[in-house]
């Protein structure tokens, strides 16, 4: 029998992992018939099936004065504590009106339960899953306890009630083993593991012209060599060992594009690139990709056509993150067959790395080993497409629609009873 199921989060809009992963689980259940309804401060979904509430925004003002005052102290107001309370009591009756519209089954909480962006929306969903009892599944991506700026706080009662609660009625899950043994520790509660996935049996059509246009349209010779990028552009992203990376190769064909804009995290860290690329005599190049159209259910769950025409443009990804919840871009050079530069980040080297992913290995700095892997990867094709041919193999394997549909029968098989999927 298909379900209605509620999305649940502060934001669906946009390229952010949040977006994009519950936009694929949407996708899954579409397939087989379960309906699928959007709650969030801030939507770009289909407003037939959605309700838009932007007090559960996190840059909401009244939320912005409550982050203001929970983090960075260990000490807070009665005032605040009222606020909370009292903007969490105003949700969980949006909440209740948002079941009642659309005759929700079961709720998919998307990251709203685990990290602390909006609490008042974390408090009103605990109590209105404890007063409801409805059938929901928590989908962490990332939790507090991962991210240093929450863990000066004057809310550990909120975190510890809310971030996220145990209640009989939920079914955790977690996107790497590392959130999933610390849930685990910490909480004491089980979690089922769905990786970030992709659409890898259906590969992308390979347009040559729509590259050779695209590329055009940069400003890029026939033998430029386009470096990409593909990531917001937040300092854990280490877009600096990018660049240093194309300055080492000393190479002027390299140019180095970043896809992405600079997100909630503000402008400082872009404005400090552009100047470390110019002492470092580096073409570096900003674009923002066009945001998807991500109301149509049966969306590819890749970020947009326009990032789909920047990888089929790219030579080269570069991913040097400092620390990553899974790594999207990281499938999406995969799924693209593009040869990858990776910073072996702690959830690579747990989750992905031991499935036998070829990639350029870079421990935390660049090498002379590193960059003469890069040169080969550049200059020999037929060891280029080796590599890109079995990355691409190994995440249909292990990272494929068909992995989250597996995953996403168990989850609504454990409240029907039936092999819904």
């Amino acid at each position: 029998m298909p379900c209605k199921i509620g999305f649940v989060s502060t934001r669906f809009a946009g390229t952010d992992g949040v977006s994009l992963e519950s936009a694929k689980w949407a996708r899954i259940l579409w397939d087989h018939q379960h309906i699928s309804h959007w709650y969030a401060g801030k939507l770009d979904r289909d407003p037939a099936v959605s309700m838009l509430v932007p007090e559960a925004y996190f840059y909401d003002r009244e939320n912005v004065w409550i982050n203001e005052r929970a983090f960075g102290t260990r000490r807070r107001s009665p005032e605040m504590t009222r606020k909370v309370y009292g903007m969490a009591d105003f949700l969980k009756g949006t909440l209740y009106d948002f079941v009642d519209a659309f005759g929700i089954d079961i709720l998919i909480v998307e990251n709203a339960l685990c990290l602390p962006m909006h609490i008042p929306l974390g408090v009103a969903l605990s109590h209105f899953i404890a007063e409801t009892e409805i059938p929901t599944i928590a989908h962490h991506h990332d939790f507090y306890w991962e991210r240093a700026r929450f863990s000066v706080n004057s809310v550990g009662d909120f975190l510890t009630m809310a971030f996220p609660p145990c209640l009989e009625s939920i079914q955790h899950v977690t996107i790497n083993s590392f959130a999933q043994n610390n849930l685990s520790w910490r909480e004491g509660a089980s979690s089922i593991l769905v990786p970030n996935v992709l659409d890898f049996e259906n590969p992308p059509p390979e347009d040559l012209p729509a590259r050779a246009a695209f590329r055009e349209q940069l400003g890029l010779a026939d033998d430029d060599i386009m470096i990409l990028q593909p990531t917001r552009v937040v300092p854990r992203k280490g877009i600096e060992h990018s660049i240093a990376l194309v300055a080492q190769l000393k190479d002027p064909r390299c140019k180095l594009v970043v896809s992405h804009e600079s997100g909630d995290e503000g402008p400082d860290y872009q404005h400090a690139l552009v100047e470390l690329a110019e002492q470092s005599g580096v073409d570096l190049r900003f674009i923002h990709s066009p945001l998807p159209a991500s109301s149509d259910p049966l969306s590819s769950g890749l970020a947009s056509s326009g990032l789909n025409e920047v990888y089929a443009a790219a030579d080269l990804i570069t991913y040097p993150s400092l620390y990553e919840g899974f790594g999207n871009a990281l499938l999406e050079a995969f799924y693209f067959r593009k040869p990858v530069l990776v910073n072996r980040y702690s959830i690579f080297i747990s989750d992905i790395e031991p499935k036998g992913f070829k990639v350029i290995a870079m421990d935390g700095f660049l090498t002379r080993g590193v960059l003469d892997h890069v040169r080969k990867v550049i200059a020999d094709e037929n060891y280029r497409r080796e590599m890109v041919d079995y990355n691409y193999e190994l995440g249909k394997a292990f990272f494929s629609y068909s992995v989250l549909r597996r995953k996403l029968r168990s989850l609504i098989t454990n409240y029907t009873g039936l092999d819904e999927l």
